[in-house]
């Protein structure tokens, strides 16, 4: 019963197969016959065979990917989904009958039963018309396209491109026919030498140019003329023109030949320089700036990655400080070791393993590392250095340290671990927002609100603050009068255990205060000592850090109150700047600063007590009157207001506007832009078109006008009558 299920199973997937073979060929094929019918007409005999090559590759890939996707997985899968019946079981077909247990069989011939008596569906694809249509029809299309190519057409074979020769008499200006310009970049940059057709280009900083150019008819001399001043001579060899040059700046530059006219087309051609990158670093090990050393830890470990777009250097460099000591009594010693790394030119790896013990690190100290790497640049090569992180060995607790003091230290950190899971838990309340009712949302931010709350408290207690008596349950939105009604009832009681707690009643058993428990710290405080009435007495802190610590609980009670209303939103700011806040206070114990040697001038002893003020200016400062002189870009928007075309002064604006441009590189946005359209208006000042592209660029750079004194408004109808009527002599 298994092998003829099995079998009648099998055969409708090869059907299936078959006609997923049969849609690829009957889509496929007309497309690849006409594609390579056209390739034959416009490229030759050779062009043809490739493309029916891959054409017919194509078919056979994606056929073979037919046939791997219909495999037994997708039968299975297909028969679950056709028959509710076979119970998500079809998969004992296809097993071994000596493998399954009892059960299995007796599915198994349950199974051949029910496919005895309504075999399975057909399992083929349907015919995609559709798409048949489709591919028919962009065959048909090509065919024809094919057809109507002329014949013996081909793309003529030139070493140098240019625009089509001109037959050129002996009065005609010099042209233009052909060009080719090569960029050989920097050997250190490892970039293969290109050659290309325009002379616009994009190339590496100080990469060498050779240009190859023809002209028709040859003129006697020709050079290029670049807008900073330089100007390179073409050599003539036979019936080219050649010259280099190296660039180390982006520029623009135009031909010039020693004709009267000018060359034919007459352009200005661009050249940009991409700049050598320097060397980014990324610190895979450790994950934070500072890192705290963990029980028995002995080594350090540090990895890092550096890339750069050419290269890099051979080592980097691992600085090593370490920091000893407490107090004004901190010494450093520092040093420097190379760093070998792993990978390929443009990306390394460095990895190394700092030994604490060889280095002297001991409890209190801190080991401060900084990794810096170089590239190979030639003209000198580019520093980058990471940011500084940092190993501390915590300092032990005071071995002397007794009473309150021990206490309020070793119970204050647990606490700055509460408001983080705070924050966490109103995140994760705000992304289950949409799913959430309203009422359960608010009472749910509520919750929250009320752990903020016993938070606050807490810390409040370590600044002589008073407690707010028992926590309350969470308060509800709703109407109902008995639930307001109990709310006011616990509320009461709690000011009642307030009361009795300013009566300074402190007979009563430790246990029986529901505010007080393990991790207090104010237990004792309000034990032994009572001092919550005097700020300064309840706190051993230094008063920098009591100041961070209330302005932590004042950002704790903003973030209560929007939590309480339900808008746990509006309390994530506050929350998060209480989390900084406390962050500052527990790390309070040290500050690590880079060390600077003090470099004062040195003292002229010739002078002292002589009286001589010479060389000596005078401390106050003078007003200055303010100038207002206009900016060459202001200069020369004014200028090109003329619309006449020759403007006295245009020549001299557009040099003053480029001598600009030279000395502000970075003014301008685009600088080369700039200086092309301030080029075309030199060449040709009539056009009225380059004139308005110019202003246009120009705009941006002007200089906003100084502020005028407005003129006074004369009074209207209303305020006139008013100044008439008191000029009215008043009646007696």
């Amino acid at each position: 019963m298994n092998a003829a299920a099995a079998n009648r199973v099998l055969t409708q997937q090869a059907d299936a197969r078959r006609r997923a073979l049969a849609i690829t060929l009957v889509v496929g094929l007309p497309i690849v016959l006409s594609l390579s019918a056209l390739a034959g007409r416009a490229g030759g005999t050779s062009l043809a065979s490739i493309c029916l090559f891959v054409g017919f590759a194509c078919l056979a890939l994606a056929a073979w990917r037919w046939r791997s996707l219909l495999d037994r997985r997708w039968l299975v899968r297909v028969l679950h989904g056709q028959r509710p019946d076979l119970e998500d079981s079809a998969d004992l077909l296809f097993a071994d009958v000596s493998t399954l247990g009892p059960l299995q069989r007796l599915q198994l011939a349950r199974l051949g039963r029910r496919l005895e008596a309504r075999p399975p569906v057909d399992l083929r694809a349907p015919w995609p018309w559709r798409m048949i249509a489709g591919s028919l029809l962009l065959a048909s299309a090509m065919a024809a396209v094919a057809l109507s190519w002329p014949v013996g057409t081909s793309t003529p074979d030139v070493s140098l491109m240019a625009p089509p020769p001109v037959p050129a008499s002996p009065e005609s200006p010099p042209r233009l026919v052909a060009q080719r310009l090569v960029v050989r970049p920097p050997a250190y940059t490892a970039l293969p030498e290109r050659a290309t057709e325009a002379l616009d280009a994009k190339v590496p900083e100080r990469s060498s140019l050779h240009w190859t150019l023809r002209f028709d008819p040859a003129p006697a001399a020709a050079e290029l003329v670049f807008l900073d001043g330089r100007r390179v001579a073409l050599e003539r060899e036979r019936d080219a023109w050649t010259a280099d040059a190296r660039i180390d700046a982006a520029v623009l530059y135009r031909i010039v030949t020693d004709d009267d006219r000018p060359l034919q087309p007459e352009r200005l051609y661009r050249l940009d320089v991409v700049r050598d990158q320097p060397p980014r670093i990324r610190v895979i090990a450790p994950r934070a700036n500072l890192v705290l050393r963990a029980a028995g830890q002995r080594q350090w470990a540090l990895q890092f990655e550096a890339s750069d777009d050419h290269g890099l250097a051979g080592t980097g460099r691992l600085r090593i400080t370490a920091a000893q000591g407490t107090g004004e009594n901190i010494t450093f010693r520092e040093e420097t070791r190379p760093l070998g790394g792993s990978g390929n030119r443009t990306r390394k790896r460095y990895a190394t393993r700092l030994d604490l013990a060889a280095l002297g690190l001991s409890e209190g100290d801190d080991l401060v590392v900084q990794f810096s790497v170089t590239d190979n640049r030639a003209h000198g090569p580019q520093e980058v250095r990471s940011a500084s992180y940092i190993l501390r060995w915590p300092a032990p607790a005071p071995a002397m340290a007794t009473g309150l003091e021990g206490l309020v230290q070793t119970t204050l950190p647990a606490y700055f671990r509460s408001q983080r899971q705070i924050i966490i838990d109103a995140e994760a309340l705000l992304k289950q927002k949409p799913k959430l009712p309203a009422d359960t949302f608010v009472s749910r931010s509520d919750a929250i609100g009320v752990d903020q709350r016993l938070l606050r408290l807490r810390y409040g207690q370590f600044l002589g603050e008073e407690s707010e008596g028992a926590p309350r349950r969470p308060l509800m939105p709703t109407n109902d009068a008995q639930d307001i009604a109990a709310e006011r009832e616990v509320e009461a009681q709690a000011r009642v255990e307030a009361d009795a707690h300013d009566d300074h009643d402190d007979g009563q058993p430790p246990g029986s205060d529901p505010q007080r428990g393990f991790g207090r710290a104010g237990n004792l405080l309000e034990e032994f000592g009572h001092t919550h009435d005097h700020e300064e007495a309840a706190t051993l802190l230094d008063p920098e850090t009591r100041t961070t610590l209330r302005a932590a609980l004042d950002e704790m009670w903003q973030s209560e109150l929007n939590l309480r209303i339900g808008k746990p939103d509006a309390a994530l700011p506050y929350a998060h700047r209480a989390l900084e806040l406390i962050k500052q206070v527990q790390q309070a114990s040290r500050i690590y600063l880079g060390r600077v040697g003090s470099q004062l001038p040195p003292v002229d002893f010739s002078r002292r007590l002589s009286g001589k003020r010479d060389g000596i200016s005078d401390r106050r400062d003078a007003l200055a009157r303010a100038g207002r002189d206009e900016d060459p870009p202001t200069t020369l928007w004014k200028t090109l207001q003329d619309a006449s075309g020759e403007s006295s002064g245009l020549d001299d604006a557009i040099e003053s506007f480029a001598r600009w441009l030279r000395d502000n590189p970075g003014a301008g946005g685009d600088s080369l832009r700039l200086a092309a359209a301030a080029e075309r208006v030199r060449l040709d000042p009539g056009c009225d078109a380059c004139r308005s592209a110019l202003r246009g660029l120009l705009w941006p750079l002007l200089s906003p006008p100084p502020a005028a004194p407005q003129p006074r408004q004369g009074a209207d109808r209303t305020g006139q009558a008013y100044l008439d009527a008191l000029q009215r002599p008043v009646a007696p």
